[in-house]
């Protein structure tokens, strides 16, 4: 059973870092790209960035515009998303993603959320 474990939220001020993190269980870690987005109250869910199985790294540079670091401990079966220098517009629940082919389709899998609030 694929699990995926948010940690890492909380309440900073404008200007703040944090490092969120995710840990996957039920599956060949190493084999996949994982994924994270964020979903902001009354917004549809938005891509934030990804990390392929050799560790490269995609953004969505609109969203992050050099901010955050997406980043993978394989050993640890963790992946990480840096945020530093946060805006009030940061603000949202954040998940981790991983799709899975499953008898022929892809399958997304999600955390349960980790709750990032920016306020002065």
């Amino acid at each position: 059973q694929v699990q995926l474990e948010e940690s890492g939220g909380g309440t900073v001020q404008p200007g703040d870092s944090l490092r969120l993190s995710c840990v996957a269980s039920g599956l060949p870690f190493r084999s996949y790209s994982f994924h994270w987005f964020r979903q902001a109250p009354g917004k549809e869910r938005e891509y934030v960035a990804a990390i392929s199985r050799r560790g490269s790294a995609t953004y969505n540079t609109d969203l992050v515009k050099g901010r955050f670091t997406i980043s993978r401990e394989d050993d640890k079966n963790t992946v990480y998303l840096q945020m530093n220098g946060l805006k009030p517009e940061d603000t949202a629940v954040y998940y981790c993603n991983v799709d899975l082919w499953r008898n022929g389709a892809l399958v997304p899998y999600w955390g349960q959320g980790t709750q990032v609030t920016v306020s002065s």
